[in-house]
Order: C-alpha cells, then structure tokens, then sequence
C-alpha cells in the first residue's frame, strides 16, 4: 500500500501539543525490581486504546505496557509504552514499528500513553499510518517520561535502548501475537531522530537478534553542541534548557542547578512538569547567559556528556532513510548532513532526502509517507538505494 504527501496545517500540530494535559499513575520502578529480569521484558501490562481524535476508532488493540531497559550509563530502569495491534484477521508474521515520538515535553503528562488513548497525541496520525498497513507498533515513553524520575531529554544512548527494549516487549508481550523473529522497522523523528538514530547505531550490539530491516529517521539533531550554538537566543531557545535538564537527569554530577540564576531555575523546575507547548513558548528567544552565572555548554564535562550523545560514530547495521528539511529552524541541514557524511565513511547503507520545501514540524508530516513506503520496501525484501 501507498500513501501520498499531504500537509496538515503548523496549527492543528500546536493545538494538539497544547492538548497533552493527561495523567496517569504508574509504578515506581525501583533499581531492585529494575534489575529483576532482561532488558525488553514485560514488567505490567493493561487494555488501552489508539485514537488518532478523540474517540476516533482505529480497528486496533492497544495495551500500556512497563518493560525493563537500560540508561545512559548501563543501569537498568523502567520504562512505559504502548504496544499498538491492528486487528484484520493477519496471519503470519507481522512487521513491527518501534515509533519514536519527537518532542512531547519533560512532564509525565506529556507521555505518548497517556495520551494515545484519548486522541491527543501530536504524532497519533503518522502512526495511523503505520497501523493501516497492517504494521504493529509500539511507542515507547523514553526514560523517566511517564515513569518516576525526569525525563532524560535528549540523552541519546538511552533514548536508543528505550526504542530497542520496546521492540523486545512488544515481541515478548503474549496479547499482541507478534513473532519474536518478525520484521523490525525503526522511525522516528526530531527528538525520535535522534532516538531512532541511536537505536539503528546500538541495535548490532545491544539488540542483534532483532531483525531490524531498516531506519527511517528525519530532522536528526545529530549534534547537541552545534543544535545549542545555533538555537542560542532564538525562538528555538528553549530546548536548550530543556536539553540541558534532560542531559542532568541522566548525569547529576553535572550540577545544572549550580549553573543556574534565579529566572533560570524557575525555568527549568517548570519545564521538568510541562509539556512543549508551554515549554517552548517559556523559553523561547533566550540567550544561555540570561539564565545562568556560567555557561555549562563551555565546561568540558558538560561538553564531554554532551559529545556522548553525538552521532555518527558506528555504523547501523541495517539500511537507514534518512531525511532533513533544507529550510530546517530548528536543527541545521548541515547537522543532518554531517550524520549522512559519518555514516556512510564507516559504510553504512543510507538514503539521504532532502525535503526542499518546508521547515522542521511540517517535514515529519509531509514526508511521513514517503519514510512508510521506505519501510515496506525493506519489509518486501526490495533492493534499497544507497546515495553516499
């Protein structure tokens, strides 16, 4: 099945990310019973729902699900999702998309589960995508998104086990019926770029036996120290802080509160329960100086973490998509082409496609199709085509 590009208004995206205001209680995941079992096994699982509207129907099971992962460093945590389940009669195995969500915000709130159910998740509509293919999907919350803790935004090698480990539960959960040597498709982008980027990178160590046959990945910020430099007193500001929350959630002894003045701080503590509409708005148009007595980014201990999450250094071991709007606000085309260029020097199968026209929100829209119908390719066995 083919889909065609179409553009959904900037509008309906900002209305939908002003929408994600719903809670919901989950367990507390303490390092003992973190470190009980695998990582991707199941820890809980319950009934949900998948609505791209409210109360749109998607003739699909959907199931919240805790599994076991693994952070930044190599601990073992929790982390909460959703397995997606199309139900048309399949038989056979089904492929199965572990989906990256770009940017929700660091509130628990903002957590894709607690929002697909009610229709008011940004991205609900390209995952619909994937489920009218008749495609399992599962969406992982990232670290400390929906479950105890905050929520490691931006630290790129949990964010990657994040993505794994949700394609082992889904797998591994007996209600969706998926087969533990079935297709594997990876996608995401922006925030889910990066994610879905580390996860294409960790998945021939970390994860080998999933049979990952491709990555779909758009507007990656491939490079967090270049992303801040050019973010720094823009509209696009206030994901600096918020990265820079995410990075100290990950790595405390980097002190961020240490760094902060008092603006600064009530900054930061009130993006740690908010979602991106109002994070972005809060901190928009801010300059690293107007909010701290020092700039960490210029510390080589904060620059160090920061590096780690930097991509480009291993080669996926599958074929990756990869696309980056030219006219991108948010994170520089040449960041994207910087990861392209990496990527294939280590030998990498990429397709690199540059969205001509349009900017960072409207190219996850407009190219979502065309990331879907690269996916069915490698799911049929087609033969891709690398542009290095």
């Amino acid at each position: 099945m083919r889909f065609r590009s179409h553009r959904t208004p900037l509008a309906t995206v900002t209305a939908l990310a002003a929408a994600l205001t719903v809670s919901a209680a989950v367990p507390t995941a303490t390092a003992s019973t973190a470190g009980a079992g695998a990582p991707g096994d199941v820890v809980s699982s319950a009934p949900s729902a998948f609505h791209p509207l409210p109360g749109q129907p998607t003739g699909t099971k959907a199931w919240k699900i805790h599994y076991r992962s693994t952070t930044a460093d190599g601990a073992p945590n929790i982390v909460s999702g959703t397995v997606i389940v199309p139900q048309d009669g399949r038989t056979g195995p089904r492929p199965l998309v572990t989906y990256a969500v770009g940017t929700v915000g660091m509130g628990d709130s903002c957590a894709p589960s607690n929002n697909l159910p009610h229709g008011t998740a940004m991205e609900a509509n390209l995952i619909q995508q994937l489920t009218l293919r008749g495609w399992a999907v599962v969406v992982t919350d990232y670290e400390g998104l929906g479950t105890p803790g905050v929520h490691t935004y931006t630290v790129g090698p949990s964010a990657g086990h994040a993505v794994l480990d949700a394609a082992r539960a889904a797998q591994r959960l007996p209600e969706a019926g998926l087969s533990a040597n079935g297709p594997v498709g990876i996608m995401g982008y922006s925030q889910g770029g990066q994610a879905s980027s580390w996860a294409a990178e960790l998945q021939g160590s970390y994860a080998p036996e999933l049979q990952v046959k491709g990555t779909a990945t758009g507007g990656v910020p491939g490079d967090l120290l270049k992303v801040a430099e050019f973010n720094n007193g823009s509209y696009g500001s206030g994901l600096i802080f918020m990265a820079a929350a995410g990075q100290d959630a990950a790595f405390p002894e980097l002190k961020l509160d240490s760094y902060l003045n008092p603006p600064g701080r009530a900054l930061v503590a009130g993006m740690k329960e908010n979602c991106v509409a109002i994070d972005s708005i809060a901190g928009s148009f801010k300059r690293i100086s107007d909010l701290t007595t020092r700039d960490p980014l210029a510390q080589p201990d904060w620059r160090a973490r920061l590096n780690r999450s930097r991509l480009g250094g291993t080669a996926p071991a599958a074929p990756v998509y990869q696309y980056h709007a030219l006219a991108d606000e948010l994170i520089p085309y040449g960041v994207g082409r910087r990861l392209r260029s990496d990527w294939c020097a280590r030998g990498a199968n990429v397709e690199f496609d540059t969205v001509w026209v349009g900017e960072h929100v409207s190219g996850v829209i407009t190219h979502s199709p065309a990331a879907g119908n690269w996916l069915a390719d490698r799911f049929a066995g087609r033969p891709t085509h690398a542009n290095c």
